[in-house]
């Protein structure tokens, strides 16, 4: 049995119910995008990038889903694979190759819903300048407190996408 003063305080059960209900959308989100339309979340979300523009390169994917190259690299080699994104060399450089969405991936666009990482980044824009790096300062710290800071930062549930016996075996719950 735990005495009070091993109770998580009032403030910490908070924010894990903040941070639970945020990881459930992103979880719930992801699934209905595997479901409905045969991509993870995170290829919802690189499709609905390119789809801003003719023809991006790799780095301006990553820089404009907030994301390390290495991770969206994995998203777009997947996409790619799928028929729904194709890489073709640059006409302004032919040292850089640029993505672009097929006419497979724009019709799948077409009846598929905003990723949830559309409205995280949107509920974090919304955020003011010192709210918001009051919170990135408190979740580096807590990423080094929790010896986290060699995980790699992939896209959110796209490990489950590429295993989908991990995805049934993942809870249908907040733990």
């Amino acid at each position: 049995m735990k005495t009070a003063d091993q109770q998580p305080s009032a403030q910490t059960r908070a924010i894990l119910d903040d941070l639970r209900r945020i990881v459930r959308v992103l979880r719930e989100s992801s699934r209905a995008a595997e479901q409905g339309f045969g991509v993870s979340s995170a290829q919802l979300f690189v499709l609905r990038t390119l789809a801003d523009a003719p023809a991006l390169s790799l780095t301006a994917v990553a820089e404009r889903t907030h994301t390390h190259q290495s991770s969206v690299s994995v998203v777009v080699r997947r996409l790619v694979e799928r028929g729904l994104v194709r890489r073709s060399v640059s006409e302004q450089d032919g040292r850089v190759r640029e993505l672009s969405l097929t006419a497979r991936g724009a019709k799948l666009l077409q009846r598929a819903p905003l990723a949830a990482q559309d409205e995280l980044i949107a509920g974090l824009e919304h955020l003011g300048t010192e709210q918001r790096n009051g919170l990135a300062s408190a979740l580096s710290t807590l990423v080094q407190v929790m010896r986290l800071t060699d995980e790699p930062a992939a896209m959110f549930f796209e490990e489950d996408a590429a295993d989908p016996a991990a995805a049934r075996k993942s809870p249908t719950h907040d733990e």
